[in-house]
């Protein structure tokens, strides 16, 4: 007979403790995690064609807050130092981070050397989640296309927090969300406060979990959130769900930081006998025309715990086309009721970033991360879209060797590199002439297989260790393939660099690891032949102009030419929008970018986005399903040669970049 829930619940803290310790133990050891920066956003969407160089949206109050303008950003190049001395405002950058969100917080308390992020320790004032309700959903993401829909089943990674979540139920929920608010109980100052949102679901047993991690001292509400403008059905059979609940606790009661919210109230009572209550009415020497006196109510209230916030109006000015969306009115009252000017508040479970869309207009700093693509994509276009300060888009750097460790099936790398290889159809050379175990062959064909590592981004280094094998591992080969699992954002550049036809390079599919989970799954793929490994999407530009208009000052002619996307088998969606996406593929391949910006002066470190355009921005055309495909900036003359970057996102997620350099 299977344990109940109650049963449950101490066995599932006691691993949620037990998996924390690991994780803190890990913090000081020459494996923890880091971040890897993949855009350094300057926001300055496309409007008209023209740009004419970044003007950060910084206002005068905000200036003063974030502190001296000739402090620099930590972590960058000297020659970035130089350009970004005048663009920013404060030490501290606004992140955006994509992954899981137990890894980005490990990362977090680690710290990021290489953009001076600090340990983030005791260093947030106020989280706020609105994580997953339990609700057994199938999440799936809708990219949208010219002519069609195609519904995308989510990818490894979002495979992680949705499928994996509901896989056991509600007992698989509450294994997913502990270990993961006792990380954010690390990060949260001694001032600090937690909001949980939550409904009908799950939020009973989250808030056992709450008293037994913050301590039940440290509960300081429960706050209904009531949807005025939802619409109520009469054929279900109990009192319609109008509300969620949002439990508030701080990391220390008694010190958090709090200030009380001021709500609207009646203006206006007549009454013949006084009712005195100096808290909210003031009497007013006046009478009406029967002769009543007039006691006036205050304009303004405390608010209480019963909050009436209408949900997101479908047409309204805030709306991002997100299922979960939550009204700015309500991360407003949060953010200015447990937070103060230049606190740093984080949620790290963006959706559609409504947390930092507020955290921006009241003068906060923030962090925000989320595991789909869709809720990171969606967050930078409203970023961009809303001029806020400049920010880091980063992620995980090493996600593929997260997954690996905490695979059971393969105790050792070469295992893996074994079974990659059989499923690629390659058979593996000998141990002894293959230590690494990574190295197979085509029957029947002068062909080595080569399989990169989890743990390692492959990048320019793999790609000539490659090289040399093809000339020189058993006499030489014809031709040498590179399978890598994670790759470097500017991979594409360097196969470009190196002009091997004999070199190919292919990607392991992302969701292979979750599909290798037992020895039968192996078994399964391995007859089934359903393995597919593509080749790497790619951008190509034209070539760029240039005209000189002034003696410190140029115009660049940038243009999209096409975009050769990942073959349609190894993306995630059914057999009928494959062959939708074969067909655009084929006839309008730039309908399939969601996103392109430009580095105009890139110093091979550093991509900084000086200019963005993406779908659904219609202040440059009137077509919401494509991207301009052209962009002509006004920037400072180069004093040598300049390296135009330009970088692009598909539909998917995916992500491209190519480097031109102009003499």
């Amino acid at each position: 007979m299977s344990l109940s829930l109650i049963e449950e619940l101490p066995k599932i803290a006691a691993e949620g403790k037990k998996e924390v310790e690991r994780i803190l133990e890990r913090l000081s050891s020459p494996n923890k995690l880091t971040l890897q920066t993949n855009e350094f956003v300057l926001p300055s969407k496309d409007r008209s064609g023209l740009f004419r160089g970044f003007v950060p949206n910084f206002k005068a109050s905000a200036v003063k807050d974030f502190g001296d303008p000739q402090l620099k950003i930590p972590g960058l190049p000297a020659k970035g130092q130089q350009r970004l001395s005048h663009e920013l405002r404060t030490e501290w950058v606004n992140r955006l981070v994509y992954g899981d969100n137990l890894l980005v917080m490990q990362a977090l308390l680690t710290g990021d050397p290489a953009t001076g992020l600090p340990s983030m320790r005791g260093k947030i004032d106020l989280i706020y989640i609105d994580p997953p309700f339990d609700s057994k959903a199938d999440y799936r993401n809708k990219v949208i296309l010219p002519g069609s829909t195609i519904e995308q089943r989510p990818a490894i990674i979002e495979q992680f927090a949705y499928s994996d979540t509901w896989k056991d139920g509600t007992v698989s929920y509450i294994k997913m969300i502990y270990p993961r608010l006792v990380l954010m109980r690390e990060l949260l100052s001694d001032c600090g406060t937690i909001y949980i949102h939550t409904d009908w679901h799950v939020g009973h047993y989250i808030k056992i979990l709450l008293d037994d991690i913050f301590g039940k001292e440290n509960f300081l509400t429960e706050i209904v959130w009531q949807f005025s403008n939802k619409p109520l059905f009469s054929f279900i059979r109990h009192f319609p769900h109008d509300m969620n609940t949002i439990l508030m606790y701080s990391k220390s009661k008694g010190s958090h930081l709090f200030e009380h919210q001021m709500v609207p109230v009646v203006r206006e009572r007549k009454q013949n006998k006084v009712i005195w209550d100096p808290i909210n009415k003031k009497r007013i020497s006046a009478r009406d025309e029967n002769g009543n006196i007039i006691y006036e109510m205050s304009t303004e209230k405390i608010c209480g715990s019963v909050w009436d916030i209408p949900m997101v109006n479908p047409n309204g000015r805030e709306r991002v086309d997100y299922d979960t969306q939550k009204p700015e009115a309500l991360l407003e009252r949060i953010i200015n009721a447990s937070s103060n000017k230049n606190s740093i508040v984080a949620d790290f479970f963006a959706g559609s970033g409504t947390m930092g869309a507020v955290a921006e207009g009241l003068g906060r700093r923030w962090i925000m991360s989320d595991i789909g693509k869709p809720a990171i994509m969606m967050t930078r276009k409203r970023l961009i879209d809303q001029q806020a300060r400049p920010f880091f888009y980063q992620c995980i750097g090493d996600y593929q060797k997260e997954a690996f460790t905490q695979s059971r099936l393969f105790s050792r790398i070469g295992d893996l590199s074994q079974v990659v290889l059989s499923l690629y159809g390659a058979i593996p050379f000998p141990d002894e002439n293959n230590p690494n175990r990574n190295l197979g062959y085509l029957k029947g064909s002068k062909t080595l297989v080569m399989v990169d590592s989890p743990s390692k981004l492959t990048g320019y280094a793999t790609l000539k260790r490659a090289q040399e094998l093809r000339e020189s591992f058993l006499g030489g080969w014809n031709r040498v393939i590179v399978l890598g699992w994670n790759f470097v954002f500017d991979i594409g550049r360097h196969i470009q660099a190196l002009n091997d036809e004999r070199l190919e390079v292919l990607v392991i599919p992302p969701d292979l690891l979750d599909r290798l989970k037992t020895k039968a799954g192996y078994q399964k793929l391995l007859k089934s032949g359903q393995i597919r490994f593509s080749s790497l999407q790619y951008l190509s530009i034209k070539e760029p102009k240039v005209n000189r208009l002034t003696d410190d000052k140029e115009e660049l002619f940038v243009e999209l030419d096409n975009y050769v996307m990942l073959s349609p088998d190894a993306l995630p969606i059914d057999d009928e929008g494959k062959e939708t996406l074969q067909e655009l593929m084929a006839n309008d391949p730039l309908a399939l970018l969601e996103y392109w910006s430009i580095d105009p002066d890139y110093d091979g470190e550093t991509f900084r986005s000086q200019w963005q355009d993406y779908r659904e921005n219609t202040e440059n055309d009137s077509d919401p399903y494509h991207v301009i495909t052209n962009a002509k900036l006004i920037v400072p003359k180069a004093s040598g040669k300049r390296a135009i970057c330009v970088k692009a996102v598909d539909v998917f997620g995916l992500e491209s970049i190519i480097v031109k350099e102009l003499p």
